[in-house]
């Protein structure tokens, strides 16, 4: 159940300023962030990241979605945790930020509906991007990362979140061992 998802923050997230903020939400929750880095993204990868979404919802909303996502640069994160796919898709909210609960991120940074975007023809500003099930968030991170750039590493988080042992955390901290009576 320990898993990894891809998180992206979109143009209009990073240019808002808002990309630490959204980062450290997870980094709070208990989630890691094992790869990051900041890309530029063209018409060709845009295109392989929503291979699907011209069959789905149209021609109109894929260019739509082309037009925001090669508008500026983009931070890419893989996140990892236990159900993290599930936790992260709820952290975000819904894709429509009108439908999204106050506490997301998409509540809480973006207010727009499908119908307003739809009468200024551009995609939805949500802020951010996350994969919608484990078989998606494998497809996107072997798509947006290499193996090399994904790391493990032991995090605070790791004790409490996966119930380490208490000797575990011991040795983190190389205390000395309790004494006996």
């Amino acid at each position: 159940m320990v898993e990894r998802t891809l998180l992206l923050v979109k143009p209009d997230g990073v240019q808002r300023g808002l990309t630490g903020e959204i980062l450290s939400r997870f980094e709070r929750a208990g989630l890691k962030i094992v790869g990051m880095k900041m890309m530029w993204v063209d018409e060709e990868f845009g295109g392989k990241h929503y291979a699907d979404l011209k069959q789905r919802k149209g021609e109109k909303i894929f260019n739509a979605t082309m037009g925001l996502i090669t508008m500026g640069p983009v931070v890419a994160a893989v996140l990892e945790g236990v159900d993290t796919v599930e936790i992260v898709r709820k952290m975000c909210g819904p894709t429509e930020p009108k439908a999204a609960m106050p506490g997301t991120i998409r509540g809480d940074f973006a207010h727009v509906s499908y119908a307003f975007s739809d009468t200024v023809s551009q995609a939805i500003r949500n802020v951010v991007h996350a994969s919608g099930s484990k078989e998606e968030a494998k497809a996107e991170i072997a798509l947006w990362f290499n193996e090399n750039e994904l790391h493990d590493y032991p995090a605070v988080s790791d004790i409490h979140i996966l119930h380490q042992d208490a000797s575990h955390i011991r040795k983190m901290r190389k205390a000395p061992k309790p004494l006996k009576k």
